[in-house]
């Protein structure tokens, strides 16, 4: 038995690191078990990267658009090598800097597979043998993985995860995307503006399932414009090799046809991991979708063992991790903490760029709720237009009664930064009164915020 720790954290995730640091923070004696590589999938193969080579494609969709501004751009070419190289780079450099906060705080990271034993003792099986661990708490910190679906098993060579198509060996001719939510347009729109031909399939009416309609609309018009080919209500039902490429058999209306690709990536989702965890011995009770049942405190059904991220649930996002690592480790210190899940943004890194928080105009009918709506759109915004970033609007949904915040979506350029204003200000219970009261710098895009807000009322000045 290896010396007695306060916490076993089991991942080194967003939610995981956080965690431990925190604790550590508080006092608390931390050991970090990790199976691959710090810093999860968010800096390894999800968030970091695929925002890397996001930055990438749009830098090459920008200079083919240069000629508006009378910028002629001549000769440009893609080495995908040293994308991936310049993409590892920074991976690298923040990973690394995930194991020297865990050294500064005096975590002892454990690289191996980890079983819960019971709920005292955690065994590690590393390249040297198995390690017991003795722990008060543990953390269950293990996210998520991506969904395959049948007939289109990864092997990260015809058909990509995620993860494979953040390391591509070339850019594909014709890129076939299985599944149109956020993952597959983000990936989707990034290989087509580093060249390749895209389609798109989608099970369900449209694109981007369960956001804005209004959204939505404008999504779709740009993904028409980039002649991205969105085939909706259409099943991807099984793949073959034929010749140097790849056929995709496809089915809409009980009508089967093919499609030829040289590139197949499936993103229907991903899934809680906790396999291997030793979860049924413990009794730990799981729910729908495989997550595993917390209460409030991020507690498990065993006490002293408490599940964090995406593994605990949805939403499945980093930021999202990381306040459920910070919280859970002040609630087993004793502190009064609070996690307002109405009030966590998501985003949507396509061009242009969604970002929403709070309800869609859609859940508060369903719910019966009056609502006034205030939306502004970047056309009529000056800096917006300076920047040839024009696309979208700014919406906010206000309580008709009392006109506190509900709701927000933002689509356009900057979207992801823009929405932290109302975020905060939903967070303090405030209005879009609030908003429309405060002095906004001018020539931003922040003013286009300000003006939804104002035209709540109907007195937005610019449109």
């Amino acid at each position: 038995m290896s010396q007695s720790s306060k916490v076993v954290v089991i991942g080194a995730g967003p939610a995981g690191y956080v965690c431990a640091i925190r604790l550590a923070q508080l006092g608390q004696k931390v050991v970090v078990v990790e199976k691959q590589a710090l810093g999860g999938t968010c800096l390894n193969v999800g968030c970091i990267p695929s925002k890397a080579m996001i930055a990438a494609g749009s830098l090459m969709e920008k200079v083919a658009h240069a000629h508006v501004m009378g910028i002629t751009v001549e000769n440009v070419s893609l080495d995908a090598t040293k994308l991936v190289e310049w993409k590892n780079a920074i991976v690298g450099r923040l990973t690394g800097g995930v194991g020297g906060l865990l050294q500064k705080h005096g975590c002892k990271v454990v690289m191996g597979t980890a079983r819960i034993a019971n709920k005292n003792t955690v065994e590690v099986t590393t390249d040297k043998g198995i390690e017991r661990l003795a722990c008060d708490q543990i953390v269950i910190a293990t996210g998520s993985i991506p969904i395959e679906i049948p007939g289109f098993a990864f092997d990260e060579d015809s058909v990509w995860s995620s993860t494979g198509a953040l390391s591509p060996v070339k850019i594909p001719d014709h890129l076939v995307v299985i599944g149109g939510g956020y993952i597959g347009l983000e990936l989707g729109m990034m290989y087509r503006h580093l060249g390749s031909k895209v389609t798109v399939l989608e099970a369900t009416p449209g694109a981007l399932p369960g956001q804005d309609a209004d959204c939505v609309k404008v999504i779709e018009r740009s993904l028409k414009k980039k002649k991205i080919v969105l085939r909706v209500n259409t099943f991807a039902k099984q793949w073959r090799k034929e010749g140097d490429g790849l056929m995709v058999t496809i089915e809409k209306n009980g009508e089967q046809e093919e499609i030829q690709c040289d590139q197949i990536l499936s993103t229907v989702g991903r899934r809680p991991f906790s396999e291997g965890l030793g979860l049924e011995g413990l009794g730990i009770a799981t729910i729908k979708g495989g997550f595993i049942q917390v209460d409030k405190q991020m507690r498990t059904s065993v006490s002293n063992i408490f599940c964090v991220g995406d593994a605990a649930g949805q939403p499945m996002l980093a930021h999202k991790a990381e306040e459920e690592g910070v919280a859970c480790v002040e609630l087993i210190n004793g502190q009064k903490t609070h996690i307002n899940y109405d009030t966590i943004p998501a985003i949507v890194y396509t061009n242009p760029e969604v970002a929403s928080v709070g309800k869609t105009e859609s859940q508060l009918k369903e719910a019966k709720v009056d609502y006034k709506v205030g939306k502004f759109p970047f056309m009529a915004n000056g800096r917006a237009l300076t920047t040839s970033s024009i696309e979208g609007f700014v919406k906010i949904l206000a309580d008709s009664k009392t006109d506190e915040i509900l709701g927000a979506h933002i689509i356009g350029h900057d979207a992801g930064q823009l929405i932290a204003e109302i975020v905060t200000t939903m967070e303090f219970g405030g209005s879009s009164e609030d908003i429309a009261r405060i002095c906004h710098a001018h020539p931003t895009t922040s003013e286009a915020v300000k003006e939804a807000a104002m035209n709540i009322e109907g007195r937005s000045i610019h449109i």
